[in-house]
């Protein structure tokens, strides 16, 4: 096992000692102070060393531990202790590595100037309090800073020349603080919060004056540190380049950080406070061209992706990032890619941020809840959204492409829901945000943007469905059979459709089943197929009555017209044409645990099902025979008419529950 020493005094020190907690190697982390200690988690594999050392004790350490490898993590500001290792592991022929700090992490902790001058012109720039800590020889170079006398507090010596300089200078004595160090990073945090200093004045000084105190108490309370002098910085890698050089060397390995960021409706006046501190410290952002517009900083490693496997490859091959902000539209649990995109991430460490979803933003604008509205997409799936308007009171939708809202719109006028209220959000979030309402019929001539979301309002919903629709809802043709609504209300329960089934329907006929599964799978696609032209043409009537967007119509003769198709969770068979052997047979194949229901009148048809009963692999079986009489008038009296005996089979594959 390796043995590591890192002079963890920056974040991504401690990082380092996280990461390598997890690894096969025996650490010594060493920092300055106690409190320093406290930032550090408690390992098996770790030891701390929480005391300021001098060159001789740190010589002293590596003879007797005889490190692997020293990492150098400490702030770049702090030359004096950088100098003092680089000299030790000379000394004792032990390698040293610098981890230097990424120029966000030191903008984060300080603001370096060259010169006073600079100084001045910076805080010119900015509002709040000053805390000068630069002494009272220099204190007239300040007096040039906007209401010098107002913002700044100067802590100087407890000295008659040095009070003298601050009068001169224009001071008053309730903005003088004469004391005499050395100051802990506990006094000088209280004395920012005394005098509610937004900024804190230093000159690098080095550990003697002070300096690193100075730097973790404005970072304690808030403050920002404005160092005059910029300290040299020795040759080194970053933190990514560090870990890719221990992982390579030591043989250890590590995981990317991925924070899946939810950015709301794409104002960037709508991300969360997580949202914005993922963003901003992450090494790379990945996202839509849009999102990447609204949520990057200027200047930020970005990349167009949208595919979850385009992300995740990308996120795989590029080591040099540490950390990853992947943004999403809306909330990451919202119809977002965020669900497939996460089994691809399993090797990496993974968080997800929820955002401000925009059924959350539409609702709010309109000032009504959102707590019994039914969410659908129709963003780049296939949705019977007639069906689900028809159903529910409160429908939210998401439309995309071109005018998507407008034919939307169109569709349900189609469908006799023209009287329904839609609310469309366009461009929520933007600067040319805009919401109408209106009834669907007069918006439907209207032209949207691609980015739209809706909510439709249908007081008048039919809200519980039955099976078996009256037969004259239905259009209807003498030359093409229907199965009628006795007989169809038993089918679809027999078949025990799920919402998102994918069912064929083989012999379609009218499409009076086809219609019915349409409306019970909802979420699902039903194949209907059917030979004849008389047929097809009524199907397609039916179709567009019903707005079954989720009916896909094939042509043909079965089974040969079914081979493209997606395996079948369900199927229903209403005329096999002759080819009642072939139809079963291919739905085995496509879906061993397919269920199938099928109809049969002829006495012929019952004994070719019989005997698939007997010749497949059917886990479980039932047959109905089923006779049906309706009532007619004659003259005064009401008779009894007999229909045709029907034969209903269900036949249930071998392998299971039915479903995919």
């Amino acid at each position: 096992m390796c043995k590591l020493c890192v002079f963890a005094g920056t974040t991504e020190g401690r990082e380092l000692v996280e990461f390598l907690r997890s690894q096969p190697t025996s650490v010594t982390a060493c920092v300055a102070t106690e409190y320093g200690e406290t930032l550090l988690k408690p390992g098996d594999n770790l030891m701390i060393s929480a005391k300021r050392m001098t060159r001789e004790d740190m010589a002293a350490l590596f003879r007797k531990e005889r490190f692997d490898l020293v990492v150098d993590a400490t702030h770049p500001y702090a030359s004096a202790v950088t100098q003092n290792i680089c000299q030790a592991c000379a000394e004792t022929g032990t390698e040293y590595l610098r981890l230097l700090r990424s120029d966000d992490d030191k903008a984060a902790d300080a603001v370096f100037v060259p010169d006073i001058p600079a100084a001045v012109a910076y805080l010119n720039q900015v509002t709040g309090n000053i805390l000068l800590t630069t002494g009272s020889k220099e204190l007239a170079k300040f007096s040039s800073v906007t209401d010098f006398a107002g913002r700044v507090f100067a802590r100087v010596l407890p000295m008659e020349d040095s009070l003298r300089l601050c009068r001169e200078a224009g001071l008053p004595p309730s903005h003088i603080l004469a004391m005499q160090g050395p100051f802990s990073r506990e006094m000088n945090a209280a004395m920012l919060r005394s005098v509610a200093a937004a900024y804190l004045v230093t000159k690098q000084s080095g550990s003697a004056g002070g300096f690193e105190e100075k730097i973790s108490a404005a970072r304690e309370v808030g403050a920002t540190a404005v160092v005059i002098g910029r300290p040299p910085q020795i040759a080194g890698l970053d933190f990514s380049g560090v870990v890719s050089c221990l992982c390579s060397r030591f043989g250890f390995t590590w995981k990317p950080e991925i924070s899946i960021v939810g950015i709301g409706p794409g104002s960037r006046a709508f991300l969360t406070s997580a949202a914005e501190e993922a963003i901003r410290h992450a090494d790379c952002v990945i996202g839509a061209k849009r999102m990447l517009e609204s949520a990057a900083l200027p200047g930020q490693p970005v990349v167009e992706a949208i595919a979850p496997e385009a992300i995740a490859e990308y996120i795989h091959s590029h080591r040099e990032y540490r950390r990853f902000a992947v943004v999403m539209s809306g909330d990451v649990g919202f119809f977002s890619g965020t669900k497939k995109l996460l089994p691809m991430l399993s090797d990496c460490k993974v968080r997800t941020l929820p955002g401000i979803s925009s059924l959350v933003y539409l609702c709010a604008k309109l000032g009504t809840s959102y707590e019994n509205v039914v969410c659908v997409s129709a963003h780049g799936r296939q949705r019977n959204l007639c069906a689900d308007v028809s159903r529910h009171r409160r429908v939210f939708v998401l439309t995309g492409g071109e005018n998507g809202m407008g034919i939307l719109c169109q569709k349900l006028v189609k469908g006799g829901l023209g009287h329904v209220t839609v609310s469309v959000g366009q461009n929520l979030g933007y600067p040319e945000e805009k919401i109408v309402t209106g009834t669907a019929e007069s918006l439907s001539s209207n032209r949207f943007p691609s980015l739209c979301a809706a909510l439709i309002e249908n007081p008048s919903a039919k809200v519980t469905v039955t099976q078996g629709l009256p037969d004259d809802t239905f259009l209807r043709a003498e030359s093409v059979p229907m199965t009628k609504s006795e007989v169809r209300c038993l089918c679809l329960s027999k078949l025990r459709l799920t919402a998102d089934a994918v069912v064929w329907d083989v012999g379609a006929g009218s499409g009076s089943v086809t219609m019915e599964m349409a409306l019970a799978a909802s979420e699902g696609q039903i194949y209907a197929i059917e030979r004849r032209e008389t047929a097809l043409a009524l199907l397609e009537k039916n179709r567009d009555k019903f707005q079954a967007e989720n009916v896909t119509i094939v042509p043909g003769t079965a089974p040969e017209a079914c081979r493209e198709l997606p395996a079948p969770t369900h199927a229903f068979i209403g005329g096999a044409g002759g080819n009642l052997r072939g139809i079963i047979g291919l739905l085995l194949e496509k879906n061993p645990n397919v269920r199938i229901v099928a109809t049969a009148i002829a006495l012929e048809s019952v004994g070719e099902l019989t005997r698939c009963l007997q010749q497949f692999p059917f886990r479980e079986t039932d047959v109905v025979c089923l006779t049906v009489a309706k009532a007619r008038k004659a003259g005064a009296y009401s008779l009894m008419t007999g229909q045709n005996p029907i034969y209903l089979f269900t036949m249930q594959g071998g392998m299971g529950e039915c479903g995919r």
